[in-house]
């Protein structure tokens, strides 16, 4: 049965015309576990699938290939096969032979999901998939083949810059990426929960706007109730999920966790370099496809300093339910959130969740300045103290293409923002030192992103410039 897809509406406009061409079509898509990239095809698709497959965590070739054939029995039963292929190759001409005798008129979706998992070690997966895809489906204008996969690292690596049979054989991919706040919103709508904008942020800040997270929430629940269910409650949704997220996605995930977890400690991210001095994480070439790896599945983002060193770039844990795991459930399940919530440690991760969120929303700010048609480059600035300077940071600048430069300060409170004597002159502190280090033609404009704006005082009028709120952040682009 079709269910109705919130947002994706980019995605859908892909899905579309892969359906109207009259060429054979050959779609990877890939995103993190639990994004919705199964849930859209399957919809999106319902009326014209004509097989899937799903790859199974953990199991060997025997078990995936069983599970083939008894795909093969449910979508094509007059074809019945009583035994499993011995391997792929045959699995796949079994495939083209109950195709075959398919006589429906348009296109026609054969979906494969969680690839990763079907290519087991020695199995022969992928040389066999390409050899279906070069002998059979490149020659069938009717079908469609879907690809997907939850490690985007593998997916990359292993389709979309195959160098075999699949080289240059993708026609179109898609990563599908979180929902936006605005999506969000529109979801918990869908289902009738009425949150306000301030709590569907809070929300967002745990669970990052992934959709089977989302789903755990229930009508009738306070935001403070649906945290404590899903998180802390022995049998929550989410109680395990860290344990289990890593694992599936990675190959010796230890390793990823360990960096995840290194980087929880540092709000403002941490070098390459650190990452080697802090914590005696592995050798250089093991830790840079690890950063690659969770970089690209989107746990991590990697910022660029404003002065474009190599070297100096920073990486930030931005998963929202990975830093909040880290802060307050590991280890801390009988915690109720309503008394955390009161913390100086809640505080100070709002404060950093907020960043995160704000630097997944680039678009929505620069809609909030007035920018959308000029092009940005965002980045992040760091000054070490010396004997003779004071350090500053700035989390995020906006640099235009017409020689301004927006720095923006992000402050997340549960009322308005109060610019007092003493941050007015960190704000001074901040402006100056960076004002040295970029070219004397770049105009500087300050910015403040807030949930509910800055308080009129002096120190505004001297200081901000631009002043976006948090409903800004939920605008459609």
């Amino acid at each position: 049965m079709k269910h109705i897809i919130i947002g994706r509406a980019e995605e859908m406009k892909i899905l579309e015309q892969l359906l109207k061409s009259d060429q054979p079509g050959l779609l990877a898509i890939y995103g993190r576990r639990r994004v919705g990239k199964t849930y859209l095809i399957k919809n999106y698709y319902a009326g014209h699938l004509k097989f899937t497959c799903s790859g199974e965590c953990g199991s060997g070739l025997h078990t995936q290939l069983a599970n083939f054939q008894q795909q093969l029995n449910t979508w094509f039963p007059a074809s019945r096969q009583l035994q499993p292929p011995a391997n792929w190759q045959q699995a796949f001409i079994m495939l083209r032979e109950c195709l075959d005798t398919v006589k429906t008129k348009g296109k026609k979706v054969i979906f494969f999901d969680e690839l990763p998992w079907l290519d087991t070690h020695k199995s022969g997966f992928l040389s066999a998939f390409g050899y279906f895809w070069n002998i059979y489906l490149s020659d069938r204008p009717d079908l469609l083949a879907v690809i997907c996969g939850s490690a985007a690292s593998w997916m990359i690596k292993k389709i979309v810059n195959n160098k075999g049979g699949l080289h240059n054989r993708i026609t179109q991919r898609i990563r599908l990426l979180p929902f936006t706040l605005k999506e969000t919103k529109d979801y918990l709508q869908y289902r009738n929960i009425r949150f306000s904008d301030y709590q569907v942020l809070q929300l967002y800040m745990v669970t990052g706007g992934i959709p089977h997270y989302l789903n755990a929430v229930k009508r009738g629940e306070s935001l403070h109730q649906a945290i404590n269910n899903t998180c802390f409650a022995p049998n929550g949704l989410l109680a395990d999920e860290f344990q289990n997220l890593y694992a599936a996605l990675f190959n010796n995930y230890e390793k990823h966790v360990h960096v995840i977890q290194t980087l929880a400690k540092k709000n403002k991210g941490l070098t390459r370099n650190e990452l080697l001095v802090t914590g005696d994480l592995m050798t250089g070439g093991g830790l840079t496809a690890v950063l690659e790896e969770l970089t690209e599945s989107g746990f991590v983002e990697k910022t660029e300093p404003f002065d474009k060193k190599k070297k100096e770039s920073l990486y930030r844990l931005v998963d929202e339910f990975s830093l909040f795991y880290l802060r307050f459930m590991r280890g801390n399940s009988k915690n109720d959130w309503l008394t955390i919530s009161k913390t100086g440690k809640y505080i100070a991760w709002c404060g950093y969740a907020f960043e995160n969120v704000c630097m997944k929303h680039i678009p929505q700010i620069k809609k909030a300045l007035g920018i959308s048609g000029i092009s940005v480059a965002y980045c992040s600035w760091y000054r070490a103290g010396s004997k003779g300077t004071d350090g500053a940071q700035i989390d995020l600048l906006l640099d235009r293409s017409d020689n301004t430069i927006h720095i923006c300060e992000i402050k997340f409170n549960i009322k308005q923002f109060v610019i007092d004597k003493r941050y007015s002159q960190l704000l001074q502190q901040k402006i100056t030192a960076f004002r040295e280090s970029i070219p004397p033609r770049k105009g500087l404009l300050l910015a403040f992103i807030t949930t509910y704006g800055v308080a009129d005082n002096e120190y505004k009028l001297q200081f901000v410039d631009n002043e976006i709120r948090m409903e800004s952040l939920f605008e459609e682009v």
